[in-house]
């Protein structure tokens, strides 16, 4: 029964999320988290940290890592294939209608349409995990972690997996002496 979840639960958050990573990765949140409660959000936010630090596509290595955990090997084999299948059906079954359609005005419309829709997703679960962080780290680390992060980011110029990995060793290293 728990392969079957893990199928429906990817499936859907695969088939739905149009537009990628950036669309699934909140569907797959609600799937995993509050519908199917896999993980917790503090762990699902770990997942996707890492996933992000990773090369390859985000939705394929949440899949993976929640499937592995689940039901092992066979759960992960389930929900990467899930995840897979709605993009590889639409390619197969849409590649002719979309050389076809591709200049047409309406479906530029419907794609730049679809985009505030991702955004307004991506926002709710950042806000979501800020959330659990606030509450798990408190107000300030977080804060202050944010702004170290956008500044080592923005104005420095380092890439995005060394802030994760240094937000990773602070964690485990300095967090827990501020939390006795």
């Amino acid at each position: 029964m728990e392969w079957l979840n893990l199928f429906i639960g990817f499936f859907l958050a695969n088939a739905l999320g149009y537009g990628g990573g950036p669309a699934s990765i909140p569907l797959m949140y609600e799937e995993v988290v509050e519908h199917y409660q896999w993980t917790t959000s503090e762990q699902f936010s770990n997942i996707l940290a890492v996933g992000n630090a990773l090369p390859g596509p985000i939705a394929t290595k949440i899949a993976a890592y929640v499937g592995y955990v689940v039901s092992g090997w066979p759960g992960m084999l389930v929900a990467l294939t899930a995840t897979v299948l709605p993009s590889a059906l639409a390619l197969i079954v849409l590649s002719k209608w979309i050389r076809r359609y591709r200049q047409s005005s309406a479906v530029k419309g419907m794609t730049l349409l679809v985009q505030p829709v991702v955004a307004v997703l991506m926002a709710v679960l950042t806000w979501q995990l800020g959330a659990d962080s606030f509450q798990t780290i408190g107000l300030w680390h977080s804060l202050a972690i944010a702004a170290v992060a956008l500044w080592a980011m923005q104005f420095r110029k380092i890439h995005p997996a060394t802030v994760i990995v240094a937000v990773f060793l602070y964690g485990g290293l300095v967090l827990p002496y501020f939390n006795q």
